[in-house]
């Protein structure tokens, strides 16, 4: 992967996660503590390093919350920060980087650097103010501990976005996301119709069914009527049914739907698979989609729009892998 595409993708996941995380706190500017707990739960070496120390989310959040404190009682102020609700960042909107947070992601792939998660952590333990320094003291740890274990898990050849295998006549794209949450509660959710609207962007409802949820079983879903933000939702009347085919069951190692437009003619299906890892602090997931390659001259028109082809598949993993994140947050 090239640096330009690692840095940029490395900034939108980072920038997600962080914003979700001060979205939390009814704040709209992020800063470079929330920038620490995105890269707690990041699926590249930096998340990994952070992680096998023993720093959980949970802990992160603590120590955010107990430096916080710490800040305000040394000014002499008797007060406290509001008190942590739900993730509403997807619901709501203007949101931005605070200037420092925004400099340091900048910097991280800048000359010299490599534009990953781990180039962001290096940057982040050297900040100026020392935050960050005394976020790691009050989880047990000191820079210099951390940027050693970073040096064992960090690697050029790394990648967050991982290769699908290719199968004749598909189109198929893969990329991993990290879930702070066991394996078997991870699983139990993906292997759940009902909540398929949380991590399918394409579904806002499932109609109601008793069935079991083994191998052949057919759900229909309707396309969802409004964006998070109450928006109203635009959408042609062929493309408001799907039909939802559970494919593959391996328990908790793996699962994958099958999504197709009925109302629509000669509707190709996506096929979307989730291949589940126990990791330290949580579960490794990968996550891949895969349709039907266009036949005959179709093929040929669509050649030159593979470029953005690409693009947009890993836009769609990528809003797929951060739902599933969320969930768990």
């Amino acid at each position: 992967m090239n640096k330009l595409v690692r840095a940029a993708q490395t900034s939108q996941s980072l920038s997600l996660a962080a914003m979700e995380e001060a979205s939390r706190l009814g704040l709209r500017e992020a800063d470079i503590e929330h920038l620490f707990l995105a890269l707690v739960i990041s699926d590249q070496s930096a998340g990994r390093a952070l992680r096998s120390m023993g720093i959980s989310l949970d802990a992160a959040r603590q120590a955010v919350e107990e430096q916080r404190e710490a800040q305000l009682a040394s000014l002499g102020i008797d007060a406290s920060f509001p008190e942590a609700g739900r993730i509403v960042f997807h619901e709501t909107d203007g949101y931005e980087w605070s200037p420092r947070a925004r400099a340091l992601i900048a910097k991280s792939s800048g000359r010299n650097k490599s534009g990953a998660a781990a180039a962001v952590l290096r940057g982040l333990v050297a900040e100026p103010s020392g935050l960050i320094t005394e976020i790691l003291d009050r989880l047990g740890t000191s820079s210099d501990a951390l940027l050693k274990q970073l040096d064992q898990f960090d690697s050029p050849a790394e990648t967050t976005t991982p290769a699908a295998e290719k199968v004749k006549g598909r189109i198929s794209g893969s990329s991993e996301t990290f879930v702070s949450a066991p394996m078997e509660k991870v699983w139990e959710f993906l292997a759940d119709p009902t909540r398929i609207p949380e991590w399918e962007p394409s579904l806002g409802s499932i109609e109601h069914s008793e069935q079991e949820a083994t191998v052949g079983a057919v759900w229909q879903g309707f396309a969802p009527t409004s964006h998070p933000n109450g928006k109203p939702v635009k959408i042609k009347p062929q493309f408001r049914r799907r039909s939802i085919e559970l494919v593959a069951v391996l328990r908790p190692e793996r699962i994958a739907w099958s999504f197709a437009h009925p109302d629509v003619g000669r509707s190709r299906s996506v096929l979307t698979e989730f291949t589940l890892v126990s990791a330290t602090g949580g579960t490794q997931v990968q996550i891949t989609k895969s349709w039907p390659r266009r036949q005959g001259w179709r093929s040929l028109v669509a050649l030159p729009l593979r470029p953005i082809q690409k693009f947009l598949v890993w836009i769609t993993l990528f809003q797929t892998g951060s739902a599933v994140s969320r969930a768990f947050r």
